[in-house]
């Protein structure tokens, strides 16, 4: 029996019998007297778990408790050490997503508690969150406060009051909005969420709302089915309700690392006599899809449809342009 299952099995005995000696704990774990001390301490001083001796019962007991109504549950007493490990690297992951830090100040309470259960100090808990790095680029932090009250309306199910930025036109314009989701793609948060201006499903960069109020008013609500419908049904961040489907053909080159890759759920590839590699994927908008084409370079060509070729084409020759002096 490890620690672990240790923890979980004293605070069961005690749950449910009131009170237990310290020798019908020793019958039950079968382990030295030492090691139960230990146990007993770790979970009151790491775990804060109210176990009590009481002189009157010769017995420890769970204090301030109804057993049959349990207030307290030791945290994590279900994890396994390589478990933790696994939520500790969740946790490094969420970090590196959350820019302004939001999340992973709300999930310091846990960390905490996981670092404590792996027995680690301040040193040796730094050393284990340096093992896992999230590297990335290009990222456009949210100011804490925005992300927090987009947060909160969210999950109470109020309407924003935001002032938005829409950077393409640099037009700044007031919306009323429900929120229904929060989509975190390539290092950039975003809202769904139904505007009652336009009176129809729309995205959101956080990183571009300058101003949010939650409203007292109830969300709209939009079934999840029918937000993805509209909103994830081309490539990349951009919706659209018309779906085209590109022809892309990467080379020999390319293909060893295209061919493992996916860029759309719905994708289709198959690898062509040449050894290059053929891939379809619906999109709503050549903007992002062409960006991505491109920085393939000279090891790809857009087989269709003519549009999405047409807009490849005009970026090519207008960077060339760029350097043509």
């Amino acid at each position: 029996m490890d620690r672990t299952e240790r923890f979980y099995r004293i605070e069961v005995l005690i749950r449910s019998h009131g009170s237990v000696s310290f020798e019908r704990l020793l019958d039950e774990l079968e382990v030295s007297a030492a090691t139960l001390k230990r146990d007993l301490q770790y979970l009151r001083d790491r775990m804060d778990a109210p176990i009590v001796y009481d002189r009157d019962s010769n017995g420890y007991q769970l204090a301030g408790t109804d057993v049959r109504q349990p207030q307290h549950q030791l945290p994590g007493v279900w994890f396994s050490e390589p478990e933790i490990h696994a939520l500790l690297t969740m946790h490094q992951l969420v970090r590196g997503l959350d820019e302004g830090g939001v999340l992973a100040r709300h999930l310091q309470p846990l960390l905490d508690k996981l670092h404590g259960m792996l027995g680690a100090n301040e040193a040796q808990a730094a050393e284990l969150m340096q093992r896992v790095r999230i590297a990335g680029t290009a990222r456009r932090p949210v100011p804490p406060q925005a992300f927090e009250r987009v947060g909160d309306a969210l999950l109470a199910r109020r309407r924003l009051q935001l002032r938005y930025l829409t950077r393409r036109r640099m037009a700044r314009s007031e919306r009323e909005v429900s929120p229904q989701r929060l989509v975190h793609y390539r290092h950039t948060w975003y809202l769904d969420a139904w505007c009652h201006r336009s009176d129809g499903l729309r995205r959101f960069a956080l990183d571009a709302i300058e101003q949010t109020t939650v409203l007292d008013t109830p969300a709209h609500e939009v079934p999840v089915a029918e937000v993805e419908a509209a909103l994830d049904r081309g490539y990349g961040i951009f919706a659209g309700r018309e779906v085209q489907w590109a022809d892309l053909h990467f080379d020999a080159e390319a293909a060893a690392w295209v061919a493992h890759e996916e860029w759309h759920p719905e994708q289709q590839g198959r690898w062509r006599d040449d050894g290059g590699y053929g891939l379809r994927l619906p999109f709503v908008d050549v903007t992002e899809l062409a960006m991505d084409v491109l920085r393939h370079g000279e090891h790809v060509e857009v087989l269709g449809p003519p549009a999405l070729r047409a807009a490849v084409r005009e970026r090519l020759t207008a960077a060339l342009a760029v350097y043509a002096g």
